[in-house]
């Protein structure tokens, strides 16, 4: 296996994670095509072009190409604009391909792509791999185009040759919520940049980010939109001690974005913390690994979450985390050792967890060494490597034919 095609048609591997619909996927597709590309696997990355100033191809590394494929304006599109454009990325891509960038498999990261990536599949006769990162029938809330895009992500898993899953609670969604096939559901785990992120000085980072010893930090990283849960952040600060603040790094993403962040900024005002939460835009990957090290607490309290990076991200800083016991949450988080989990949304009880580990600095100190340790397991290269026997053992296979 030494050529690979990755669709990532509705965000960049360039895009700056935690705005717009940048996020966990950017950093997955990123570090992903990067390990296999160190590996020995020439990795093309495919997005739809949305800037008029981007190279068609830009080379990010030795085996690593992003490819900007028109389809639709030369422009950001909302999300729920993309189904309609589709079409004209996925001849794009094969217009690419067959212009010089061959592939032997092609690896569809979320439903759009995943329905550009069977097309292709059919066109090409290459085997197809699908990361769904989230699913419609476990993420509807909110989401109008939840019966549109269930069926979609159904036909893509019935024609895929596998199917990803990021951990055993996301595997077994797919099997019970699609009717998935097991023996084609592969689990492999994200990994994350022990070089960035790692466990470090506290005093030292807060000093690098101009945050002086006002008291415990709890800290929430990522898109600001209702599914993430920032309002229960918020609202666990006001029950939390009063000397904690709530650092919060993110921008909107998705079209009730702005609108929740008028919401959050009024509801800390209603509940008299307005002063002690501190909002930063979206930070530059790698230097999230500061704002984990500056915190005592990480905050995740996500409505649903199929992996969650920012816990990992976290948790390999040595810094415990606090998050909703939910998706593959549940499977980072060892509840008691490297940080808690919270059942439901009550904020009192995140709370209760935040204030049991500012109230004894040795339990803390004690579950971020645990959490450091847990989080050492996860590494890119591994992922990699397991991808890459997948990828070669698919090749020498039969394609799936569509049900």
């Amino acid at each position: 296996m030494r050529t690979l095609a990755i669709l990532s048609m509705h965000t960049s591997p360039l895009a700056q994670p935690g705005s717009g619909d940048g996020g966990g996927m950017n950093v997955y597709v990123r570090e992903l095509a990067a390990a296999l590309a160190r590996a020995g696997v020439g990795c093309d990355v495919y997005t739809r072009a949305e800037d008029p100033g981007t190279r068609a191809v830009v080379a990010l590394e030795p085996g690593l190409r992003v490819h900007h494929v028109p389809a639709g304006p030369l422009a950001p599109v909302a999300k729920e604009d993309l189904p309609a454009l589709v079409d004209e990325f996925t001849e794009g891509v094969l217009t690419r391909m067959r212009a010089g960038y061959p592939a032997e498999a092609l690896h569809a990261n979320y439903w759009l792509s995943g329905i550009a990536g069977h097309a292709i599949k059919h066109e090409l006769d290459l085997p197809l791999v699908s990361t769904f990162h989230t699913l419609a029938r476990v993420k509807a809330e909110g989401d109008s185009e939840a019966g549109r895009r269930a069926a979609a992500e159904a036909r893509i898993m019935g024609c895929s040759d596998a199917v990803l899953a990021s951990c055993t609670v996301e595997a077994q969604q797919i099997a019970a919520l699609y009717d998935a096939d097991p023996d084609r559901i592969e689990i492999v785990a994200p990994g994350v940049d022990h070089a960035f992120f790692s466990p470090g000085y506290r005093p030292q980072a807060r000093r690098a980010l101009g945050i002086g010893a006002d008291g415990p930090m709890l800290l929430f990283v990522g898109r600001i939109q209702p599914l993430k849960g920032l309002d229960v952040a918020v609202r666990t600060l006001a029950q939390a001690r009063p000397d904690a603040f709530l650092v919060v790094v993110g921008g909107p993403s998705g079209p009730q974005g702005q609108a929740e962040i008028d919401r959050i900024h009024a509801l800390a005002d209603h509940l008299g913390v307005g002063h002690r939460v501190r909002w930063l835009p979206p930070q530059p990957h790698e230097l999230l690994s500061t704002f984990y090290r500056a915190a005592e607490v990480c905050l995740v309290p996500s409505r649903s979450e199929s992996f969650g990076l920012v816990a990992l991200e976290a948790a390999a800083c040595g810094t415990p985390v606090v998050a909703a016991a939910v998706g593959g949450l549940r499977t980072l988080v060892e509840d008691g050792r490297t940080g808690f989990l919270v059942e439901g949304r009550n904020p009192e009880d995140y709370a209760a967890c935040v204030n049991r580990l500012l109230d004894a600095p040795l339990l803390a100190a004690e579950m971020g060494t645990a959490a450091a340790e847990r989080a050492r397991g996860y590494t890119w290269s591994v992922a990699a490597a397991r991808l890459r026997r997948l990828y070669g053992e698919l090749t020498a296979r039969a394609l799936v034919e569509c049900p």
